[in-house]
């Protein structure tokens, strides 16, 4: 799991910025995988300290890059993933109530890198931002790039900084949204790190999961990775103005996405040409009115 990919950095911090002042906070515990690693290391090294054995090369080996990535009994391993996720999962229900406390639609954009979801964003909120609130959690490894976007678009906007990290954890979206306060009744986009792997596994608190792909990508990304798309109630297929252009199959695509997840939703639309882009408005608003 993310054991092995980075996240596990100690040394990691995530940054989370508020684009309306430009005030910057640090979340000084880390993220729920750094702490929960912490105390692995702590109880692992306590409870073979009376052992000369290398224990120590069992539990920290180096891999290439020369950090330091967990290792030892997989029943050990398994035991923190398990409190990784429970632990995610606590505070993501704690968001959820906060959500639906104030009426606030969360939606959880995830996808590959370019797929289109900042594009797709500014056109969603200058579409809509005259007849509903609109707040936007940006989450990248580094630059406030995307969040500035946001905010030029019309809508309030955090970016949340990962460094490491290759996801947003629940912990990292209930101190954004302290300082965001989405209004009651209003539309909140969380834009993930893109990456198809790990967001899968971690609940945000949000209503759904909209997995976005774009016709530049193929067809066999649902294939590749089905775990994200059947996390996923909505699947959109953005960039549709350019599949003529790279010889995208649209049934094949659909066939793919059916094939993991035969109750998804999917909606085919262009953010650049416009295209598509009606049914996707209604489908916000019959979300935030259902």
């Amino acid at each position: 799991m993310c054991g092995t990919c980075g996240c596990s950095d100690t040394a990691n911090a995530v940054k989370i910025t508020d684009l309306s002042t430009g005030a910057t906070q640090t979340m000084r515990k880390g993220s729920i995988l750094n702490t929960l690693e912490a105390d692995y290391d702590h109880h692992s090294h306590e409870h073979h300290a009376h052992d000369h054995h290398d224990h120590d090369e069992e539990h920290h080996q180096h891999d290439g890059d020369g950090q330091p990535h967990m290792h030892g009994p997989t029943g050990e391993i398994i035991s923190l993933e398990t409190a990784i996720l429970q632990k995610n999962d606590q505070i993501a229900e704690r968001n959820r109530g906060w959500f639906e406390g104030r009426g606030v639609l969360a939606l959880n954009l995830v996808s590959s890198p370019g797929a289109g979801k900042t594009t797709l964003l500014e056109a969603t909120i200058k579409a809509l931002k005259n007849d509903v609130g609109i707040s936007v959690i940006e989450g990248d490894q580094m630059t406030t790039n995307d969040a500035e976007r946001i905010r030029d678009a019309g809508a309030k906007a955090i970016q949340i900084n990962t460094g490491a990290g290759c996801h947003l954890e629940a912990d990292m979206i209930s101190d954004a949204v302290k300082t965001l306060d989405p209004d009651t009744g209003s539309i909140l986009f969380i834009e993930n790190v893109g990456n198809l792997v790990c967001p899968a596994m971690f609940d945000l608190g949000e209503h759904m999961k909209v997995a976005i792909i774009s016709t530049t990508e193929g067809e066999d990304k649902p294939l590749k990775y089905p775990h994200m798309f059947q996390a996923s109630e909505l699947v959109i297929v953005n960039k549709m103005d350019l599949a003529p252009h790279v010889d995208f199959d649209e049934k094949v695509c659909l066939e793919n996405i059916k094939s993991v997840n035969p109750n998804a939703d999917i909606l085919l639309l262009s953010a650049k040409s416009n295209d598509g882009m009606a049914q996707w408005l209604n489908y916000l608003k019959n979300q935030l009115n259902g």
